[in-house]
């Protein structure tokens, strides 16, 4: 028999339910010519290789409070990386109603709480137009715990360990579990957006989206920065080198690029 933190409400058996936290996040860089985007891309294959990977992912299993089974990791050709960590039951310790809570996690500290059978992926995907200079990096992460806690706890960890321009983040508790009475329970912790799980400071450099299906316990959080600064988006080289016409235009493509990206269409080119 144990307690839940909702409410104080004894389980019959564990706690099963499964928690599943999706974070992608893209970069955008302008690269003119082919030298550059080769350059760009040998640059994100060195900052986010299957090392430093394994390393972050490493640092969300010890927030979350998980033991490290197996890991799994990959540097591709011609390029792009993946981890795949297995983690078990951490120790319970006092998983408290904080714990649960809505707000920002840790960044980092430990995290207490009993998992199983757990999982925490992570797939790179750096690419670039065929002809227009835009190159786009994106990291799929994908951290599902079965247990006491959220994953949520590990969000403000990963915001702060990429360079982000757009955020894309998904949140789903599945299954359910049982109180000693046998009845179910699909959710055992109150959640009304992902966006309680972000630090104020970083929720104020982006516009946010939320598409929430409450009854279905799905939550769907889309970000992408406010302030734009075209020095931060060239690569090798500063807007001052650029003509007045050439920083309108690189600017324009940019923004259209995020602008495809956080609304999921191809606006630029008759999309709808």
């Amino acid at each position: 028999m144990h307690l839940t933190p909702k409410q104080g409400i004894q389980l019959h058996g564990f706690n099963n339910l499964t928690k599943s936290l999706s974070f992608n996040m893209y970069d955008i860089c302008y690269t003119k010519t082919k030298e550059e985007r080769e350059a760009y891309i040998e640059y994100i294959d060195e900052q986010y290789n299957a090392e430093r990977l394994t390393n972050i992912l490493s640092t969300v299993t010890e927030i979350i409070g998980a033991h490290i089974l197996n890991i799994a990791q990959q540097d591709y050709e011609p390029q792009g990386a993946s981890v795949t960590i297995l983690v078990s039951e951490g120790p319970v310790g006092d998983a408290s109603i904080e714990s649960l809570s809505e707000s920002p996690g840790p960044v980092p500290q430990a995290v207490v709480a009993q998992l199983d059978k757990s999982h925490i992926t992570v797939h790179t995907y750096p690419e670039y137009h065929p002809d227009d200079g835009i190159s786009t990096f994106r990291a799929d992460i994908d951290v599902s715990t079965c247990g006491e806690i959220s994953p949520l706890k590990a969000l403000n960890y990963l915001i702060h360990s990429f360079d982000t321009d757009i955020m894309t983040i998904d949140y789903r508790v599945r299954g359910f579990t049982r109180d000693i009475t046998g009845h179910k329970l699909f959710i055992d912790h109150e959640i009304s957006s992902i966006q309680n799980y972000i630090p104020s400071g970083i929720k104020n450099l982006y516009d946010m989206i939320d598409v929430n299906v409450y009854q279905e316990n799905i939550f769907h959080t889309k970000c992408k920065l406010r302030e734009f600064d075209l020095d931060n988006y060239l690569f090798g080289y500063t807007k001052e080198k650029l003509h007045s016409d050439e920083r309108d235009s690189i600017t324009k493509k940019l923004k259209a690029e995020m602008d495809e990206i956080f609304y999921g269409k191809n606006v630029t080119h008759g999309g709808e």
